[in-house]
């Protein structure tokens, strides 16, 4: 590969790794596992780098190298759970978001989040994290936009009705 293109390609990672880690975590659920896909994907990419034409569609193919890889892991090692003794503290967030209310909605949504089949919980994460349209969502995974819509639509019925349960059994115990 010829300087100017090695050089392009580090300045597209210097520009956008962290917004890559971003993705990469919201798709996998673990920094350290997004911070293996994102080099993953990062070296794939190198490869191939020379023969991509339109280096506009570099973050997109980015993108969709890190969702297989993501969905390949998922179906080749079982990386979700992991058994502890004791729930590590984590650092209480009263900033702008509203609260320590808001994080803990935040922390059951991701939580159900992650539980949703792997193609669901991409285009969520696509769509609603990462800000991305249909079009766009639909080039990123290789997939039409109709099916963009069904995963969304499937992954959004699922979350509203698991949080409807959590709703329901909480009212519950107040009672």
């Amino acid at each position: 590969m010829d300087k100017g293109l090695e050089e392009a390609f580090q300045g597209f990672v210097a520009a956008r790794s962290g917004a890559l880690l971003r993705t990469a975590y919201l798709l996998v659920g673990d920094r350290h596992w997004a911070e293996d896909l994102v080099q993953t994907a990062l070296v794939k990419t190198f490869v191939k780098f020379a023969g991509i034409r339109d280096q506009g569609a570099l973050e997109g193919y980015v993108r969709r190298t890190m969702v297989t890889t993501a969905t390949s892991w998922w179906r080749g090692r079982p990386y979700r759970e992991r058994p502890v003794d004791r729930f590590p503290d984590r650092a209480r967030d009263d900033g702008p978001d509203g609260g320590p209310d808001a994080r803990l909605e935040q922390d059951a949504m991701w939580t159900h989040l992650q539980t949703l089949p792997v193609k669901q919980r991409a285009v969520l994460v696509l769509r609603y994290y990462e800000g991305l349209a249909e079009a766009e969502i639909a080039e990123v995974l290789g997939i039409s936009r109709g099916t963009v819509k069904s995963h969304a639509s499937r992954g959004l019925a699922t979350l509203r009705q698991r949080l409807g349960e959590e709703h329901g059994m909480a009212e519950a115990v107040s009672s």
